[in-house]
């Protein structure tokens, strides 16, 4: 039984992850200005979401099991999320956020202006995603108790 509902939550947290991610790649890819800068970012999302949403549903799983609910697991991916992200945003290549800079988009400008803000900004992003993620696999998580009388 504790088998099951770790492998149902991998897998709902891994879809959740790669749509979730997808989303909020190509809104972040948008801010170029261009359909191969928003293409490139949704294919980033959804790889990393799919991995955070898979790590995030086993934590939730963790943290909470069947009694800890949506805020649970809306904490736990909130906290997840802003770790790996800022984990993942220290590796983020020299060439990449030059190549970005070298844009001359004024938003892109100030987000990727050092290693420290786009580590922020990738930080933020997988919390966000990973907060939602967590909500809905804690809350499908949950089992109903009986009111006792």
């Amino acid at each position: 039984m504790t088998n099951n509902i770790y492998r149902k939550s991998t897998l709902l947290g891994s879809w959740l992850g790669m749509i979730f991610g997808v989303i909020l790649g190509a809104a972040s890819g948008a801010l170029s200005g261009s359909f191969a800068g928003a293409a490139v970012t949704a294919l980033i999302g959804m790889i990393l979401g799919a991995i955070s949403g898979a790590l995030t549903g086993v934590l939730t799983v963790r943290a909470g099991g069947d009694t800890g609910g949506v805020s649970v697991g809306a904490y736990t991916g909130m906290a997840f999320g802003a770790f790996l992200g800022l984990i993942l945003g220290l590796f983020i290549p020299e060439s990449f956020r030059l190549r970005v800079l070298s844009l001359d988009v004024l938003i892109l400008n100030v987000i990727f202006q050092g290693r420290f803000e786009a580590a922020v900004l990738v930080s933020f992003l997988l919390s966000c995603m990973d907060t939602a993620v967590g909500a809905w696999v804690g809350g499908r998580n949950l089992k109903p108790r009986e009111k006792g009388e």
